[in-house]
């Protein structure tokens, strides 16, 4: 693991440093700090005003193949840029499921033709995607999803519901898993990754307001949804290896900028912490300690883990991510309405907005259920990383 840059690194930071200074200013500034996770639903029209100029920029996709419209930049270089956009308090990303998850796995599983069709408007900016995944019976189970999709003379028809579906109600496209063989018995087998419209009558939008008071999640309901009979990435059947492919393509170097947005969040805690003298407590003092460690942990191991450039399998380092950042995240909430003291039960006055730490306890209360809760992340790691004996599964 080399955790060192090179003069040409540097170069490019100071570029990317450059750009987002010239750039978060005007009609942009207002964007600073805002949108991010328990934020996501803020300054919609703003943010995707700032993705068509990232798209612009050339600053979507930059991991990508110079042949598909990417800038194919070194892992060194991607990590700099998402730490970079991250210290510059750069807006939450409208685009990051499409080109994070969307764009790697078009690219990796989808047809050239699919490939011409999507990438575009995922690297302009043009383009919002969102991920139908979970259902209400099939959250960390994704092989139990009963959302079906019938092939018929004119295309595919989707019906069915998603559940917690991140950014639904201002998205263009869902990728969604569904069953195409009509057999719930055959569970990953009968799965298919199909590309769907949200812009169409078949497809209903209900948000699902949050302890925020936010809605930022959505229940997405498909009844007779089309899509087009070219829409399925990978092939008919194949849903279940695509979308295993799209989940790996989350370890990806945005994490360090996830990880610097951490450091954010730690970094206004302390600046708390002195200024209304709850730094002087030694068990305040002892847990920011510990939470500054716990960053540093995470990112070796992000670094150690995206060394292994070329290895679909992180290996056991990768397996303990998500366990460990939510764990941390939830406990940095914690501790920040600690150092607030009785002020971080009050609002400040009308409208009675939460401030930007009691927004963040709030939300990391769901860290560790998202995206796989704990208790699946730790049958993955006792199971895969560990080779202990399966959890016994309902007949």
């Amino acid at each position: 693991m080399n955790t060192r840059f090179s003069e040409e690194d540097e170069v490019f930071r100071g570029e990317i440093a450059g750009w987002l200074a010239d750039n978060l200013v005007g009609e942009f500034a207002g964007l600073r700090g805002r949108g991010g996770p328990g934020d996501d639903h803020a300054l919609i029209d703003e943010r995707k005003a700032w993705e068509r100029r990232l798209g612009e920029a050339g600053w979507i996709g930059i991991g990508l193949p110079a042949s598909v419209g990417g800038r194919d930049l070194p892992l060194s270089q991607q990590v700099i840029f998402y730490e970079e956009y991250a210290r510059a308090k750069g807006p939450g990303r409208m685009g990051h499921i499409g080109e994070g998850l969307l764009a790697p796995t078009l690219v990796h599983f989808g047809s050239e033709a699919q490939q011409k069709r999507f990438l575009p408007g995922i690297l302009d900016g043009s383009a919002i995607w969102c991920q139908g995944y979970s259902e209400p019976g099939a959250g960390s189970d994704l092989a139990n999803v009963q959302t079906r999709a019938e092939l018929g003379a004119d295309g595919w028809r989707l019906n069915g519901q998603k559940v917690w579906t991140s950014g639904a109600a201002w998205s263009d496209w869902c990728f969604v898993i569904c069953r195409t063989d009509g057999d719930p018995s055959s569970r990953h087998r009968g799965l298919s990754y199909i590309l769907c419209s949200m812009d169409q009558p078949g497809v209903e939008i209900r948000p699902i307001v949050q302890m925020t008071g936010d809605a930022e999640f959505s229940e997405v309901f498909f009844s007779d949804a089309s899509a087009d009979v070219d829409s399925v990435v990978g092939g008919v059947g194949a849903g279940w290896k695509v979308a295993m492919g799209t989940l790996a393509f989350e370890r990806g170097a945005s994490t360090l900028g996830q990880q610097m947005n951490f450091q954010n969040e730690l970094d206004e805690i302390i600046a708390l912490a002195k200024a209304n003298g709850r730094g002087r407590d030694p068990l305040i003092r002892q847990r920011i300690a510990q939470a500054w460690i716990g960053l540093r942990i995470q990112r070796y191991n992000a670094l150690r883990t995206l060394s292994a450039e070329g290895d679909a399998d992180p290996g056991r380092a990768g397996m303990i991510t998500k366990l460990f950042w939510a764990n941390w995240h939830r406990d940095l909430g914690k501790l920040a309405m600690d150092v607030m003291g009785p002020e971080a039960e009050l609002a400040e006055g009308a409208p009675y907005a939460l401030s930007r730490l009691q927004r963040m306890y709030l939300f990391t209360r769901s860290d560790t259920i998202y995206a796989g809760s704990n208790q699946i992340q730790r049958n993955i790691i006792s199971e895969r990383a560990l080779g202990m004996p399966r959890e016994p599964r309902p007949v």
